[in-house]
C-alpha cells in the first residue's frame, strides 16, 4: 500500500511538473491511478452560459477527498506552480466560473455518490437531516429524503444543479423569504482548503472556515460533503399565478405574501414581456388560461407581471387548503378573474423546470449561449431598476423569463461570504430586497455574436448602473467583474474580511481561477 500511495505521488508530480513547464508532455489521455488523472476534454471547458471556453491543462476525476487534498497539497508546497484549480459540479455557471484556464478542472461528480438521511424521531431535540456529497445533485437527494417522507426546506428552481455548487454561492428560490436561502440550511461542511488540508467545520467548529465557504465562490476550499437541514415533506402543493398590469400593486402583493410564513411557502414572480414570455413559462403549469393580455404595438410594448405563490397540502384534516388560498386570494388586488390554480404533487412542483428544459433540448434551445444577469435589489430601488431594464431590452424580441420575487434580509447570516445590498429597513416593516433575474437565452440561429456582445454590453450598463449609482444601491448575484478592482467594488466593506479569509486558507491564490478575483501568487524558484 506504501508503495502505490509512493507511485501516485511520483506520478502527480511528474504530472504537475509537466504542466509547470511551457512544454507540454501530456499529449493523449493517460490513467494516473487512483487519481485517474487525464488530459482535459471538451466538457471541462464548458459552462451553461456557452459565453467563455477557457480549457484546463487536465482534469480530476477524484474517487475520494483524499484525491482532492493530494493535488491541493502538492500545488500549495510548490511555490513554483502557476497551476490552478477549479472545481465543476454540474456546469451551470453562466461566465467560466468553474474553468481554469491551463489549469485543472475537478470534476466533482466522480466523487463516489453519497446519501444518507437522518430522521430525526418525535421529541428528539435537533434536526432532521441528510448527509450528501459535494458533487451530488439536489435532484438526487429530494429523490433519496422523499422515501422518509423528508425533503430539504430550500431550493433552487433548477434541481439538478451539485450541492456544493449551490452552496458556493447562496441557492436561492420561492422558498427563500421563508427559511433563508440554501446557505442558511447547512448543519456542517467536509472542506478541502486551498492548502489541502481536509476539514469538517459548523457553525461551532472551524466557524471561520465555514462562513467563508458558503456563498464563497470557491475561493477557500472544495465542499466535498454538506450536512442538510431536512423537514417534513408536504404530498402535493396548491400552485396558483395571478396577474397584474401595475408594477406597484404586484410588489406590493409579493411584499404582503411574504409577510405571511405561516400560510404561504412560496413566493416568486415574473414580467410577462410579450406571448413567448408568457406561453413559455407555462409548461409547468398545466391549467387552462384564459389571460390574453394586449401587448400594445411594437416598441410601445405594455407589461405585465405574473405573481406566483403556493401552499403546501399535507392531507391534515383540519386545514383546508382551498380555503387558505381563499383566504389569501381575497387580500390581494390582481387583475379581475385573472387568478389561477392547479394542484401537483410536491415533486413535480419543485422539478418543474425540468419539464421546460425538456422543451426547450427537444428544438434545440437548451444548449445555446446565456447572457444571463442577477441582481439583488433594495426595495427602495426595485422600481428605478426595473425602469433601467426596461430601458436597455426590447420586450418584442425578448427570450427568456424575467424572475422578480421579494427576499428578506433577516434570513440570510452576515457571517458568510454573500454580499447583499444595504438599506435600513423602515420601522414596522419587513427588511425587504428583491431579487431580478434576466434569464436570457440567444439562439444563435437569430443571434449572432455581435447580438450576442450587444446584449453582454447592455447588461453590463444595467449592472454598473445599479450598483454604482447612488440611487439603486443593487448588488449582482452570481457576480462576474472583469478585474479585481471592480471584484474589491463589489464587495465593499466585506472587502477586507473575503481577502482575509482567502490569505488564510487559500494563501497562493490556488483555488477558482474563473472568477477573476484573486491572481495565482507563486515564485519563479521553488521553494522545495
Amino acid at each position: 500500500m506504501e508503495f502505490a500511495l509512493f507511485c501516485t505521488r511520483v506520478n502527480v508530480l511528474v504530472l504537475l511538473l509537466a504542466l509547470c513547464t511551457p512544454y507540454k508532455f501530456i499529449q493523449s489521455p493517460m490513467d494516473f491511478g487512483p487519481l485517474n488523472l487525464l488530459q482535459a476534454t471538451n466538457i471541462s471547458s464548458l459552462d451553461f452560459g456557452r459565453l467563455l471556453f477557457n480549457s484546463p491543462s487536465a482534469v480530476l476525476r477524484p474517487q475520494s477527498p483524499g484525491d482532492i487534498s493530494m493535488l491541493l497539497s502538492f500545488l500549495s508546497a510548490s511555490s513554483f506552480s502557476k497551476v490552478t484549480v477549479a472545481a465543476r459540479g454540474a456546469g451551470h455557471s453562466i461566465h467560466g466560473q468553474a474553468q481554469a484556464l491551463d489549469g485543472i478542472v475537478v470534476e466533482m461528480d466522480s466523487l463516489v455518490s453519497s446519501i444518507e438521511i437522518y430522521k430525526k424521531e418525535e421529541g428528539e431535540n435537533g434536526f432532521s437531516y441528510a448527509d450528501v456529497s459535494g458533487g451530488a445533485l439536489w435532484i438526487e437527494l429530494l429523490e433519496e429524503s422523499l422515501k422518509f417522507g423528508l425533503a430539504p426546506r430550500s431550493w433552487t428552481d433548477y434541481l439538478y444543479l451539485s450541492i456544493g455548487g449551490t452552496l458556493s454561492n447562496g441557492g436561492i428560490s420561492g422558498q427563500t423569504f421563508k427559511h433563508g436561502p440554501q446557505i442558511s440550511n447547512v448543519l456542517q461542511l467536509d472542506v478541502v482548503t486551498g492548502k489541502g488540508e481536509l476539514v469538517t467545520c459548523s457553525p461551532t467548529k472551524s466557524p471561520d472556515l465555514f462562513y467563508a465557504v458558503l456563498g464563497g465562490l470557491g475561493q477557500f476550499g472544495i465542499i466535498t460533503k454538506a450536512r442538510i437541514i431536512l423537514q417534513e415533506a408536504p404530498d402535493k402543493v396548491k400552485w396558483v399565478r395571478a396577474f397584474y398590469d401595475d408594477f406597484h400593486t404586484f410588489t406590493k402583493d409579493q411584499e404582503l405574501l411574504v409577510s405571511m410564513p405561516d400560510l404561504v411557502d412560496y413566493v416568486e414572480g415574473f414580467i410577462v414581456l410579450n406571448e413567448q414570455s408568457l406561453h413559455g413559462s407555462f409548461i409547468a403549469f398545466p391549467a387552462h388560461l384564459d389571460f390574453i393580455p394586449a401587448f400594445g404595438p411594437k416598441g410601445h410594448s405594455k407589461l405585465y407581471y405574473c405573481l406566483e405563490f403556493a401552499v403546501h397540502d399535507y392531507n391534515v384534516k383540519d386545514i383546508n387548503v382551498e380555503k387558505v388560498v381563499e383566504d389569501i386570494s381575497r387580500q390581494i388586488s390582481y387583475l379581475p378573474s385573472h387568478l389561477y390554480s392547479v394542484e401537483v404533487s410536491y415533486f413535480d412542483f419543485l422539478n418543474r423546470v425540468r419539464m421546460e428544459e425538456m422543451s426547450l433540448r427537444r428544438r434545440g434551445l437548451w444548449d445555446v449561449p446565456h447572457p444571463w444577469l442577477n441582481v439583488f435589489v433594495p426595495k427602495s430601488g426595485i422600481t428605478e431598476f426595473k425602469d433601467l431594464l426596461m430601458d436597455n431590452i426590447s420586450p418584442d424580441d425578448f427570450k427568456g423569463p424575467i424572475l422578480i420575487y421579494p427576499l428578506l434580509r433577516d434570513k440570510w447570516d452576515t457571517n458568510t461570504s454573500v454580499v447583499l445590498p444595504k438599506e435600513e429597513a423602515t420601522v414596522g416593516e419587513e427588511p425587504v430586497m428583491y431579487v431580478v433575474g434576466v434569464l436570457r437565452s440567444a439562439n444563435p440561429s437569430d443571434c449572432s455574436g455581435s447580438c450576442l456582445r450587444e446584449i453582454l454590453r447592455r447588461h453590463r450598463r444595467v449592472a454598473e448602473t445599479a450598483t454604482t449609482g447612488p440611487h439603486i444601491g443593487a448588488k449582482q448575484y452570481l457576480a462576474h467583474h472583469p478585474s479585481p478592482a471592480q471584484w474589491r467594488n463589489h464587495f465593499g466593506q466585506q472587502w477586507d474580511r473575503f481577502a482575509a479569509r482567502k490569505s488564510r486558507f487559500d494563501p497562493h491564490c490556488i483555488l477558482g481561477p474563473g472568477q477573476g478575483i484573486f491572481p495565482r501568487i507563486y515564485s519563479a524558484t521553488s521553494s522545495i
